[in-house]
């Protein structure tokens, strides 16, 4: 890139922060089961509101909520994004970032946006393997760190389902043979399906989890673009959950219309939830990313509509007869709180406020003015489903009064001892929540 294009790519970037709408709702009217509703705003340019990477200073931490403490369980990671707690008590981490899309960058606004992530401490190379942390002394922190996979494709979810470890690269599900304890595997992965992927792969990341008996595993994949602009063949097998058969490697659709599902959790009861997150370019207070159970063969909307029957007419050509059929998600989560990370509280030992329901690591999005997000939330449930209530704070501060971020919290889940584990990219931490003595 020469000097000039550059200037121009920069000048564009400053052009952009300055236009673009500001929010008219709050991000709690946009929250719960009946979130309020505004006409979309659209505006020739997009509304931009990035914050920019700073890391977290000596002796600073999160916030956290009342009767609960937070400290550093492991500091110096390399963009750390997802968990998984294994039987014995080690946490794996996904250190892992975008793959290489060649497609997704050009033109002005690609370069721009590329500039936007790069700002948001989200352009840095993936390290593409998964790091096994162990907290051998009971202290709390991990006291041995191992590369346990390397040489990974932009690695995300993990599943262990006996002796096998499975994640979920960026292009494809893969098994590794594992043995408890172990703190490295040298053998290849077996190739059990291959997933959407290719040289845009605008939702790169995949996520999975098994069924309760082993058999099956479901795994996100995210669309390929905001609302189908490129066009819904490049949207093959994209917006989707698939129920992956372990034995046979067969794939079924099991949930479609999902813009971007990340975080996977089992509630009471055996239901499939996920948080997903929603479209963007029509306004701060719109659309309200979501947490909801997954009904097999249910469609949710994207890209023809979002929570439920509200028609998004950049759509073209419209499908009515699809927006008919379009579940209503059950709790709103804020519009562009970017919702990521999902845990079920089973086996918590925080406080009783903390007892039954979804923990959701929300990483803050670029397009509200002002930022939402940059949080990890409580959404209590009442039986197998979100109660009503509003999501209780677990921990907050990752912003400072500029509004740069410290940190931005993604995959979040409940350790061996009840505590809460929190992956957090900007910072290169993981966190851990525990109650207060």
């Amino acid at each position: 890139m020469n000097l000039a294009t550059a200037l121009s790519i920069a000048a564009a970037c400053a052009a952009l922060a300055a236009c673009g709408d500001t929010a008219r709702l709050t991000v709690a009217d946009g929250t719960g089961r009946q979130p309020r509703w505004v006409p979309p705003h659209p505006t020739l340019i997009p509304t931009v509101n990035i914050a920019p990477a700073r890391g977290w200073p000596e002796d600073v931490t999160p916030q956290a909520a009342a009767g609960t403490r937070v400290a550093a369980f492991a500091k110096g990671l390399s963009h750390p994004r997802w968990l998984l707690v294994l039987p014995n008590g080690d946490v794996l981490v996904a250190e892992t970032n975008a793959p290489a899309r060649p497609e997704s960058g050009k033109g002005l606004k690609g370069a721009i946006m590329g500039l936007v992530m790069k700002r948001a401490g989200a352009a840095v190379p993936s390290a593409n393997r998964i790091t096994l942390l162990r907290d051998s002394q009971g202290t709390g922190v991990a006291d041995l760190r191992s590369v346990l996979l390397e040489g990974l494709n932009s690695p995300f979810g993990m599943a262990l389902v006996g002796n096998n470890l499975f994640v979920a690269d960026t292009d494809a599900v893969l098994r590794f043979p594992y043995v408890a304890g172990q703190t490295r595997i040298t053998e290849p992965g077996v190739v059990v399906a291959r997933l959407p992927g290719g040289t845009i792969n605008h939702h790169w990341t995949k996520n999975l989890i098994a069924s309760a008996d082993g058999r099956k595993l479901f795994v996100t994949v995210g669309s390929n673009s905001n609302v189908a602009e490129r066009g819904m063949p490049a949207e093959a097998g994209r917006a989707a959950i698939w129920e992956l058969d372990i034995a046979s490697g067969q794939q079924r659709l099991f949930a479609s219309g999902l813009r971007n599902p990340n975080g996977l959790a089992w509630a009471p009861g055996g239901a499939l939830w996920t948080v997903v997150n929603e479209r963007d370019e029509i306004g701060s207070d719109l659309v309200p990313d979501y947490l909801t159970s997954v009904r097999d063969g249910g469609f949710y909307g994207w890209p023809y509509s979002y929570f439920g029957s509200h028609v998004d007419i950049r759509v073209e050509p419209p499908r009515p007869d699809l927006v008919a059929t379009a579940l209503v998600p059950d709790y709103a989560l804020g519009p562009h709180t970017a919702s990521l990370g999902l845990a079920a509280s089973a086996g918590t030992t925080l406080p009783p406020q903390f007892a039954h329901g979804m923990f959701i690591g929300q990483h803050g999005s670029w397009n509200r003015r002002p930022a939402s997000g940059y949080r990890v939330v409580f959404v209590p449930f009442d039986g197998a489903r979100p109660s009503g209530a509003m999501p209780l704070d677990v921990l907050t501060g990752f912003l400072d009064e500029q509004g740069h971020a410290f940190g931005r919290p993604v995959g979040v889940a409940i350790d061996r001892r009840g505590a809460l584990l929190v992956a957090d990219d900007v910072g290169n931490m993981v966190w851990r929540v525990t109650a207060s003595p």
